[in-house]
């Protein structure tokens, strides 16, 4: 399969496809997905890199199993890959007790011109960060997947495994908490002079 003849095939279609021994389709897919799953991944984890690529990978090579039995019309590939990502995310911040250092998550790189604007890109995103990290779990993850990755709220009640409505309430209580931690930091980071 020519990956540029294939641009606008739906998901579905490649998975079903690799499950039938397309290694192309599998390329194709993993250049569209990689990229959103590595970011949801990185918010849920509150910047770590490092486990945010091997959740990454993992959700991936899950994905990869499951193609030869895909039930077609059952979930979106994207809503089943993004699921499967926020639980393995959960998973390993039950297993390290929530203890990450905000020293440790890093400052992702900016690929934005000037020095100024580098440091104060920097800066906004360690702060919301920092705020997403003091977020109960379910509601830093409606918040990430709502917000930075601007899924629909029944896509994320699929995702979630709860109703829209609670993803509602989740992604409002989240709001107000960033709200209130970040509105003190407003001239700090550089908001009131825009």
């Amino acid at each position: 399969m020519a990956l540029d003849d294939h641009h606008d095939t739906p998901d579905e279609a490649l998975l079903i496809a690799f499950g039938n021994g397309d290694a192309g389709a599998a390329r194709l897919l993993t250049a569209r997905l990689l990229p959103r799953v590595l970011a949801i991944a990185s918010r849920l984890l509150t910047g770590d890199r490092a486990e945010a690529e091997d959740v990454a990978q993992e959700a991936m090579l899950r994905l990869w199993r499951i193609a030869p039995d895909w039930r077609s019309g059952e979930a979106k590939v994207t809503t089943w890959l993004y699921r499967v990502t926020s639980n393995l995310c959960i998973d390993r911040i039950r297993r390290r007790g929530r203890s990450v250092a905000l020293e440790a998550a890093g400052d992702p790189p900016d690929p934005h011109p000037g020095a100024a604007a580098a440091l104060l890109a920097a800066d906004r995103s360690a702060a919301l960060d920092a705020a997403l990290a003091r977020l109960p779990d379910r509601q830093r993850q409606a918040v990430v997947l709502r917000h930075l990755e601007e899924l629909a709220n029944p896509q994320i009640a699929e995702i979630m495994e709860i109703s829209t409505e609670a993803v509602e309430s989740l992604t409002a209580r989240g709001r107000r908490a960033l709200a209130a931690a970040l509105t003190a930091r407003r001239e700090e980071l550089g908001y009131d002079a825009e």
